[in-house]
């Protein structure tokens, strides 16, 4: 798990490099240097309630697949797991199936099952999100459709238990996936839970108030930068940062890393016409303030909770 972890903050150390390389360096820093730093503490709290909201989810998506945790223990396993995003194929997020099941005693497939089903509904909440931004941008509108096609169709398969039970035993047949299928139907069992329609609407409705605040934040990086305040602007820094979580999410990169810059980038300089200078300088400053802050406080979570990692 460290190395995977180093692995892709090196990942990320090369992207936040090359964005500003394919920039000019002087100008960017300059953007950076300008940057009125008055707006950071909103920022940062924006962020702070998005992963309020979410962690709120978390828990809520423990108690339905029986893990029993008090809030502070959810919290606590749902931030330690921020680092685990930046893994190759985020590959590590699976280790919070087994906090959970060292936790709680739930199986970890199931555990497993709500880190899924957390990515899947902040994946429809941000889509909800950009719906008004695709609109207005049917440039958009394939890749919208495509991600939000696949979405629905895993949650729509979830519920047919019919044809997730021929599935399961054509896989008790296979050689080398019968040894695995104890998991899978745990995973399922959970996955079947967590995506009835209920959980699912609440879930998603969590998840676009979270994600409305770290859109509202984008808007004071942008302010910060000098830019006009307006709901033009605001409504533009939304669906960016919406739309290309979604594309980082996509890519299935580590931390969604590369992708989601660059999406964050080309989209600013194409939607609002400013230079590439100042639209890097501000996809900078929001990851920062995003990903790399959330990282930071994973971290955190590890130093006082060596035994939940593992590092005792």
């Amino acid at each position: 798990m460290r190395r995977r972890l180093l692995y892709g903050l090196l990942f990320g150390f090369l992207v936040l490099l090359a964005l500003t390389l394919l920039s000019d360096v002087r100008q960017v820093g300059g953007q950076v240097r300008a940057f009125h730093w008055a707006y950071l503490p909103a920022i940062l709290g924006l962020t702070l309630f998005n992963y309020l909201l979410r962690g709120v989810k978390f828990h809520y998506y423990l108690l339905q697949i029986g893990a029993h945790l008090s809030l502070g223990e959810s919290f606590r396993i749902f931030v330690a797991g921020f680092p685990l995003a930046v893994t190759p194929g985020k590959a590590g997020e699976a280790l919070k199936g087994v906090w959970i099941e060292q936790q709680s005693g739930v199986p970890a497939a199931r555990g497993v099952a709500v880190v899924v089903a957390e990515r899947i509904s902040d994946g429809l909440a941000v889509l909800l999100l950009s719906t008004l931004g695709v609109i207005a941008y049917p440039q958009y509108w394939p890749a919208f459709a495509f991600i939000l096609g696949v979405l629905l169709l895993v949650i729509l398969i979830s519920q047919i238990r019919p044809l997730a039970e021929v599935l399961l035993e054509f896989g008790e047949r296979l050689p080398l996936v019968n040894r695995f299928v104890h998991h899978l139907r745990e995973f399922y069992e959970g996955s079947f839970t967590l995506f009835r329609p209920q959980a699912t609407l609440l879930a998603v409705a969590l998840g676009m108030v979270s994600w409305l605040g770290e859109g509202i934040g984008f808007y004071l990086v942008l302010r910060g930068l000098g830019l006009p305040a307006g709901t033009h602007i605001l409504s533009i820094a939304v669906f960016t940062l919406a739309f290309s979580t979604v594309v980082g999410a996509a890519s299935a990169l580590p931390g969604g890393l590369g992708a989601a810059e660059a999406s964050i980038a080309g989209m600013l300089v194409l939607l609002l016409g400013i230079p590439e200078s100042q639209a890097a300088a501000a996809t900078l400053l929001i990851r920062f303030a995003t990903l790399w802050f959330g990282v930071a406080l994973g971290l955190l979570t590890w130093a006082f909770w060596r035994d939940l990692v593992g590092l005792k």
